[in-house]
């Protein structure tokens, strides 16, 4: 499913130029769970965007589901970032004041889906996640651990190719953590591609896979 090879991204700065990424290449199949795993400054990140297609290597090639992503214009990487890619991120990045099932809806009313589809759909995610108790309580009236179910939902709002997740827990309580990881299993086990990045080994520890990068480079995995 996913082919990344020599990717290499260099950021220019006032002082000169940053490699965040060196030389990279690794390949994911469909339906696994793989955790890339690296100190602060790794470039995990960096490789995360690229994945996401939020940016554009420097050089090498990223291939998804046969496509090279680099050589996309804007306007066809949006389209594979709302149809192919789920994101999940670590701030959660909800709508504040807004329902849990409005939330995961968002997704699906930009690609025009029709309003009963997007309810049906959101209810029965915010099910599959544990909270249909919660459909119209607020993001501020959910704990951090639901707030995340909420984003995990919404991730899967767009039945996308992969789920990508950046350091999903790292704003939630340790039970809290234990909880979401067993989701994202679940998920897994139903058939959905997962990539994970954390800094954390007790959670990488939940992937089926773990890449390690280190100063831009994989150095396992």
């Amino acid at each position: 499913m996913i082919r990344v090879s020599h990717l290499t991204k260099i950021y220019k700065t006032e002082s000169g130029e940053t490699m965040a990424l060196s030389d990279v290449s690794f390949a994911i199949k469909k339906g696994e769970f793989v955790a890339i795993m690296g100190p602060s400054g790794s470039g995990k990140s960096t490789l995360m965007h690229l994945l996401g297609a939020l940016d554009t290597p420097t050089f090498g090639t990223y291939m998804l589901d046969g496509q090279d992503i680099g050589k996309l214009d804007d306007d066809a990487q949006a389209e594979i970032r709302n149809k192919k890619i789920g994101f999940i991120f670590q701030s959660f990045n909800l709508l504040p004041r807004t329902t849990a099932i409005k939330n995961v809806m968002l997704p699906m009313m930009y690609a025009g889906i029709s309003k009963k589809e997007r309810e049906d759909r959101a209810k029965y995610l915010l099910e599959q996640v544990g909270l249909f108790d919660r459909l119209y309580h607020t993001s501020n009236q959910l704990s951090g651990g639901q707030q995340q179910r909420v984003a995990i939902a919404r991730g899967l709002a767009m039945n996308p190719s992969i789920l990508l997740a950046d350091e999903p827990t790292g704003n939630i309580a340790s039970t809290q953590a234990k909880e979401i990881m067993v989701i994202f299993q679940k998920l897994n086990k139903d058939g959905h591609t997962i990539i994970m990045i954390t800094h954390e080994k007790d959670i990488a520890a939940y992937a089926k896979r773990i890449i390690y990068i280190r100063d831009g480079k994989i150095v396992k995995g």
